[in-house]
């Protein structure tokens, strides 16, 4: 019987997935196409002209004030970011925190992000 390899997409985190200079932030926050809500969290989303979706994170210390937990949302984000890459169009994203996550576990975390990549997926 011969062996089937299952082809997957490459699904890394590169360089070209992310929005890197203050422009590019600063054309999402200027003129978003949605604004998504959750009760931390926020996603502004605008159409970009590359090749895929990009993401972007303002996680400020006066919302989220330990690097500890600052880091642990990026991943979050990222991670998610990286799993729905393929289901998402040509977006610009950028994830903001509303208010502070105190009392915020892990899983209620990962699951407003979901919800918010889910608010954006192709249908």
């Amino acid at each position: 019987m011969p062996h089937t390899a299952l082809v997957t997409p490459n699904a890394r985190f590169t360089k070209a997935q992310r929005l890197l200079t203050p422009t590019a932030f600063k054309e999402v926050f200027d003129a978003p196409e949605r604004k998504l809500h959750q009760s931390h969290l926020m996603a502004f989303v605008r159409t970009n002209t590359h090749e895929g979706a990009r993401v972007g994170m303002a996680i400020t210390k006066r919302k989220v004030p330990t690097a500890v937990m600052r880091n642990l949302i990026k991943r979050q984000i990222r991670e998610q970011f990286r799993i729905k890459f393929f289901n998402l169009e040509n977006k610009d994203i950028v994830f903001i925190i509303k208010k502070p996550l105190k009392g915020i576990d892990n899983t209620e975390l990962k699951n407003q992000i979901n919800n918010i990549f889910k608010k954006i997926e192709i249908k």
